[in-house]
């Protein structure tokens, strides 16, 4: 059973909490969490790239010269993959870059990146996320009180549009609900900030 400390918005210790080993001290499979980020990296391509064939690209309706005679090399048309300007061979087309992954694959991804977050000692929980205020100068505030540096991610289950607010011209700071947590970007952030009531709806839904 791991503890951690819970603390509010100025790096005060508030109370302990003791961590669900289903969750963040789970075996770690480097592979699953490698296939997931892959699967979301993929997402995230338009995979619309496209190269014309001999049959789609302009002219070359007639043969360039007559086949015997002329001391060069027989061709058909210029439309062949050899001319400049021709077709492309083999190239590529339109297509979807998804594949499919099933749940316990997710689940364990996730559980295998949080166990990562925990065992690294950058998982911080406070008692709340919700600020009084959207100013970018309150957040910076913040992170010196938490004492936070590198990449921040941020997780709540509360309102979150004041944090949203004045974190969005931080580059270092990304902000999830609980339910949009998701591999790739726990692996990507230097410090994962949860609050009390998305630690317990991730815990719940995890283990």
């Amino acid at each position: 059973m791991t503890k951690i400390s819970i603390k509010n918005l100025k790096g005060e210790q508030v109370k302990d909490v003791t961590l669900a080993d289903s969750v963040w001290n789970a075996e770690v499979n480097d592979s699953v969490m490698k296939k997931e980020i892959r699967l979301q990296l993929n997402a995230s391509r338009q995979g619309t790239a496209k190269t014309k064939t001999r049959s789609e690209v302009s002219g070359g309706g007639r043969k360039p010269w007559k086949q015997k005679g002329t001391g060069r090399a027989r061709q058909g048309s210029i439309r062949a993959t050899q001319w400049r300007g021709g077709g492309i061979a083999l190239g590529v087309t339109p297509r979807s870059y998804d594949f499919k992954i099933n749940k316990k694959e997710r689940s364990l991804a996730l559980r295998s990146a949080l166990t990562e977050k925990a065992k690294e000692k950058k998982l911080m929980v406070v008692d709340s996320l919700v600020l009084d205020s959207l100013k970018t100068k309150d957040a910076k505030a913040i992170l010196e009180g938490l004492k936070l540096e590198g990449k921040i991610l941020f997780v709540t289950n509360e309102d979150a549009e004041n944090l949203y607010m004045a974190t969005r011209n931080l580059g270092n700071v990304i902000v999830l609900f609980a339910d949009e947590i998701n591999v790739f970007d726990v692996v990507n952030a230097d410090v994962l900030v949860l609050d009390e009531a998305s630690l317990k709806q991730i815990e719940e839904v995890l283990k």
